[in-house]
């Protein structure tokens, strides 16, 4: 895929469908949005916005208030979009995302005992993120059942709950809840206690948890034309591969690849809407080979740059990457930025960026929003800031790291826990996010 010019006010102009091995349906998303459907922002963005410290970047992102606002690409709901305020992963979470005007759409896919294809961040976080431990006869089938933390010896809780302990049935009884849990409880009920204090649990009664059919036929059915990041997830330790599934069938990894993208071929989805995802590359490789529309599309995320050894072997590798098929690769912001310029105090981007845009990838980054407040002491987790900390001091900090990713690094799309968020920035600078490559 050649590099895209971020800029540009083109639209999707491909309609080509690939040839699949029989017939499928028509693809009927919505491909106008409703003069009734409108995208709502809320006051985030205008918060984050008068936050900044002043510079030519505020006042641009100010003349942009008023701005009509999009459905736009350029921003990915992130576990769904809404996450920073919903139960990740749930139709709440996607609808809110949605709203706020996410292009692409996300479900990270995971598999039940009878291998249904789920939408879970991971496949052993359902104590984390479902009540699971509030339904004994679920709980009990957990791979880890709880077992309480000692306050005499300091032991923390233990419990692993994972998609792979329960059928698809039992899954689709669960509620979604915010990503949390506490270390020191003493009893279930108290594991699944509240979030990060910056989070909510307003809208989190009870999140309406997703297979992943149910999630294609969301994304296909709301208003605008949509696009889909499906994420392979790699298997825990807990979730050996080959899976045992029905009839001792051996599940294997690449049976995993195949079944999800056969799911969006079954809804007669095209590739040109589709950006599958892996940390795995050997993932990527076989939809290169046997799903060669899909695997045009698919997007390497490559978590080797959070480590300093890793970080070397990612770069030296992306020569190999390219040669071998691979056109886009999503590192964490924190592999395509660092500080340099007057006093090591500008945003600048990594090598990592600079020999990826020199090879002709383009370039997904992830996640904004996803830190809670920036503020020095304000509590929240700078993971994603950690090469530029020493200039980050408050929430409007992350529209400067966002128009570096932009500006000098050349990302093409932003995952985000809140769309509202890079929407806004998206629509005030003209971005329209990545063009199909089938």
């Amino acid at each position: 895929m050649a590099p895209l010019n971020l800029y540009s006010l083109a639209i999707f102009a491909a309609t080509i469908v690939p040839a699949l091995t029989a017939p499928a349906p028509p693809y009927h998303a919505s491909q106008t949005v409703l003069p009734e459907y409108a995208v709502e922002l809320g006051p985030r963005p205008y918060y984050l916005v008068n936050d900044m410290d002043p510079s030519p970047l505020k006042s641009d992102l100010i003349s942009c208030k008023d701005k009509p606002k999009s459905i736009n690409r350029f921003a990915i709901g992130h576990r769904g979009g809404g996450t920073l305020q919903f139960p990740e992963e749930t139709r709440e979470s996607i609808l809110a995302g949605a709203r706020m005007g996410a292009g692409i759409l996300e479900c990270d896919v995971a598999f039940t005992s009878d291998l249904g294809l789920v939408c879970r961040h991971s496949f052993c976080d359902l104590h984390n993120t479902t009540d699971i431990l509030q339904r004994p006869e679920l709980a009990r089938k957990c791979s880890t059942p709880f077992q309480p933390a000692d306050p005499q010896t300091g032991k923390d809780a233990e419990v692993e709950c994972c998609t792979s302990d329960i059928t698809l049935e039992e899954f689709r009884g669960l509620c979604g809840k915010m990503d949390g849990g506490t270390a020191s409880a003493t009893s279930a009920e108290e594991y699944q206690g509240p979030p990060p204090e910056w989070r909510t649990t307003l809208y989190a009664t009870c999140g309406t948890v997703l297979t992943l059919d149910e999630w294609i036929d969301l994304v296909k059915g709301l208003p605008g034309d949509r696009d889909f990041t499906p994420e392979l997830k790699t298997p825990t330790s807990s979730v050996s591969m080959p899976f045992q599934g029905p009839d001792d069938r051996n599940f294997t990894q690449e049976d995993f690849a195949r079944a999800m993208i056969q799911a969006f071929k079954d809804k007669g989805v095209p590739a040109r809407k589709v950006w599958p995802q892996s940390f795995l590359q050997d993932d990527i490789f076989f939809w290169l080979r046997e799903f060669s529309d899909f695997g045009k599309q698919s997007v390497l995320l490559d978590e080797r740059v959070d480590t300093a050894e890793g970080y070397d072997t990612a770069v030296e590798s992306l020569s190999d990457l390219k040669e071998r098929g691979v056109n886009i690769v999503a590192p964490d912001t924190t592999g395509l930025v660092r500080l340099g310029g007057p006093n090591n105090r500008t945003i600048e981007p990594s090598s990592y960026a600079l020999r990826a845009k020199e090879l002709g990838f383009d370039i997904v980054t992830w996640t904004l929003e996803r830190s809670g407040p920036l503020g020095k002491g304000a509590g929240g987790d700078l993971f994603y800031y950690t090469p530029i900390g020493d200039v980050i001091d408050n929430d409007g900090d992350q529209y400067d790291l966002l128009d570096a990713l932009v500006r000098k690094v050349g990302v093409m799309a932003v995952f985000t826990d809140w769309a509202a968020t890079v929407v806004y920035y998206a629509d005030c600078f003209g971005l329209k996010g990545p063009e199909p490559n089938v």
